[in-house]
């Protein structure tokens, strides 16, 4: 498990150096302008619910004793939970529409790896709608689960003592499932849905490394405008290494 997240962290460095190579910059600055107008409006809701939200919390503690501390924590909790809900969302959004370009972008790097060329794939609507009914399918399978380890997390870090353990492991479910979209672009092209999964979950390090670095990155001031096409060449990177074995 941690030789996998280490693994899943480097591919990170490879990443770039393949990006480097072979000359694909523009295959990370083009979803930039997606990602920075979908990023801007839902931090910027965010931002502005998060007050209401904590206040919304505070007025459910009916006792006068407790209430300043029961005010801060509420505070905290409220700015958190609306953070989440804006990085979940922000992280599904983006997963979804780009879909079709990051399983092109990752086609591309395997066939570069291989020291291939890459087969002129010509427009076709019935792979792009494939495309977008698959990552619909895993991004609603890992959704449901996300949201319900974060709601749970979340109640047990109303307990002021829980609340940084609660934190730490949110951050880390909330990287596993990201990483393990990443994972998927490259996987979609061998294997099944069920496949998928099952590899995925016999390599959790690989894909929690990634999704590490891809969470950071998309609380970074410019990160999250490459964070998807990054971790997509990155977790290409690592599922052709595991396939080669």
């Amino acid at each position: 498990m941690i030789t996998g997240i280490i693994e899943g962290l480097a591919n990170y460095g490879a990443a770039i150096r393949h990006i480097s190579r072979y000359r694909m910059w523009n295959y990370i600055l083009l979803p930039g302008i997606l990602c920075a107008g979908i990023g801007i409006g839902i931090f910027s809701l965010a931002w502005g619910l998060s007050d209401n939200v904590g206040d919304w919390l505070d007025n459910l503690w009916p006792w006068d004793w407790g209430r300043q501390l029961v005010a801060a924590v509420a505070q905290l909790f409220g700015g958190l939970l609306v953070l989440l809900a804006g990085l979940l969302l922000f992280k599904q959004i983006i997963m979804v529409l780009l879909a079709p370009f990051m399983s092109l972008l990752s086609e591309k790097v395997e066939h570069q790896i291989r020291g291939e060329k890459a087969p002129s794939i010509p427009f076709s609507p019935g792979r792009i709608a494939a495309d977008i009914v698959r990552g619909l399918k895993i991004a609603l399978r890992n959704l449901i689960r996300e949201l319900l380890i974060t709601i749970l997390l979340l109640m047990v870090g109303l307990i002021p003592v829980f609340t940084p353990f609660t934190t730490a492991l949110i951050f880390l479910f909330q990287a596993y499932y990201a990483g393990f979209g990443n994972v998927d672009f490259a996987l979609e092209r061998h294997f099944g849905y069920r496949d998928s999964i099952r590899f995925v979950h016999q390599n959790r390090g690989l894909a929690l490394g990634n999704g590490i670095f891809f969470i950071g990155m998309l609380f970074s001031f410019v990160g999250f405008l490459f964070a998807l096409p990054l971790g997509t060449v990155a977790a290409t990177i690592g599922v052709s290494k595991k396939l080669a074995q």
